[in-house]
């Protein structure tokens, strides 16, 4: 059975940084991408960041500049590194494994989400 699990989220000020994990397990995901995506109140879920197997990247252009997402093939785990959030980054952090896309739908399983809350 696939699992996601994420951590590391949590109450922020304004400018602050946070480290998200996510720890897959169930299978090997080597040879698939993982991302992120976040849904704030009353909004539909965005995409944050993906990368592949091999390390390529892509971040939305609302994070770019103060996000990194990162992976460990080993450990079956990515991460998102967040720097300088601000209060519009306030949402649940959901992470994500499947092709490579910016798409729900390029994603096949799913993490229960861990809040993220900016305090300004």
């Amino acid at each position: 059975q696939v699992q996601l699990v994420e951590s590391g989220g949590g109450l922020v000020q304004a400018g602050g940084s946070l480290r998200l994990s996510c720890a897959a397990s169930g299978r090997t995901f080597s040879s698939n991408a993982m991302g992120w995506f976040r849904q704030a109140p009353g909004k539909e879920r965005d995409f944050v960041a993906t990368i592949t197997w091999n390390g390529s990247t892509r971040h939305a252009d609302s994070v770019k500049g103060r996000f990194t997402i990162s992976r460990d093939n080993a450990k079956n785990t990515v991460y998102l590194q967040m720097n300088s959030l601000k209060p519009d980054d306030t949402a649940v952090y959901y992470c994500a494994v499947g092709r490579w896309g910016t798409r729900r739908v390029d994603y096949d399983y799913w993490g229960q989400g861990t809040q993220v809350t900016v305090s300004s």
